[in-house]
């Protein structure tokens, strides 16, 4: 199963080849490294050669932007359901979003706004949550949002995009902290979520020097977790980009931890964005959903 992020109109995947991917931000024209191309190709676009900047990677590690004519940051929009966001060429080939994530915005907000439309307000733990676009799908569709993450400036960058989006004044929480104690200290609270959405790194470092180590970790948080959960909790979402950890394990961990208990429907695929010149569908990373039947 691949959930295709098809409904951009500010980004594009033009073209990939030689371990590169060709992409449209907005106006702007970016040429970025991408491990999963792996694969020798023409490079079918002539906006190859033309572009804005394009991140080369160091024989000695990290990289750069060259041939840079891009502005500071600039805004893009998705407009299937109102969001906006700030676009800055970062350290390590980042831009401060992954389009392909528009797969799962799209998932949840359906999920959220029919609860809401029924009458339910809905809390929504979004744990490693970068620059927020889960954050702002979520309050978009009418969820109170905790959002946590331990870069301040990510979050700040969050503040940023729910601003962006008009949701200034949304229930939104913003917390700079490792989630990992973050979500220990919850429970001893006894605050409780009716969805919660991870997308870990594989390797990190939290505000305080914590060591996350994905693979050694997840099953862990994940578990942590499912007791943050209310009575009736509408949906799990765990999202990963480290090549190791495949959708189906993903998966497999979900239904071990939620579905065995709660019931419900599990399920796992690639996230991916379709790729114009070839017509196919780039994979981008993993994610695997559990949600209560019927909804």
């Amino acid at each position: 199963m691949i959930y295709t992020a098809d409904n951009w109109k500010d980004y594009e995947l033009i073209d990939t080849a030689d371990g590169k991917r060709l992409e449209r931000w907005g106006n702007y024209i970016l040429v970025r490294p991408d491990p999963q191309i792996i694969w020798r190709g023409v490079q079918q676009d002539r906006r190859w050669k033309k572009a804005d900047a394009a991140y080369i990677r160091s024989k000695k590690g990290g990289g750069a932007w060259t041939d840079n004519t891009l502005p500071a940051s600039w805004t893009v929009s998705y407009e299937p359901l109102g969001l906006r966001f700030v676009i800055k060429p970062m350290g390590f080939k980042h831009t401060g979003l992954f389009p392909e994530q528009a797969a799962n915005w799209e998932w949840f907000y359906q999920v959220i706004r029919k609860a809401v439309t029924s009458g339910r307000a809905v809390r929504v733990l979004n744990l490693f949550a970068y620059t927020g676009g889960a954050t702002i799908a979520a309050a978009k569709a009418g969820a109170q949002v905790c959002h946590v993450d331990a870069s301040k400036g990510m979050v700040a960058q969050a503040k940023e995009n729910a601003a962006l989006s008009g949701l200034a004044d949304a229930p939104i929480r913003y917390i700079v902290d490792d989630c990992k104690k973050f979500v220990e200290r919850e429970l001893r609270r006894g605050h409780t979520y009716d969805a919660i959405i991870m997308d870990p790194p594989s390797y990190g470092r939290g505000p305080g020097g914590e060591l996350w180590k994905l693979e050694e970790q997840i099953d862990g948080l994940i578990q942590i977790c499912r007791s943050l959960l209310c009575e009736d909790p509408l949906f799990f979402l765990l999202n990963s980009y480290t090549t190791g950890l495949s959708p189906s394990t993903m998966g497999y961990m979900l239904h071990v931890s939620l579905k065995a208990s709660l019931g419900g429907t599990v399920e796992a695929g690639e996230v991916g964005l379709p790729v114009t010149c070839s017509g196919a569908v780039l994979p981008c990373g993993a994610a695997a959903r559990w949600y209560k039947e019927g909804i």
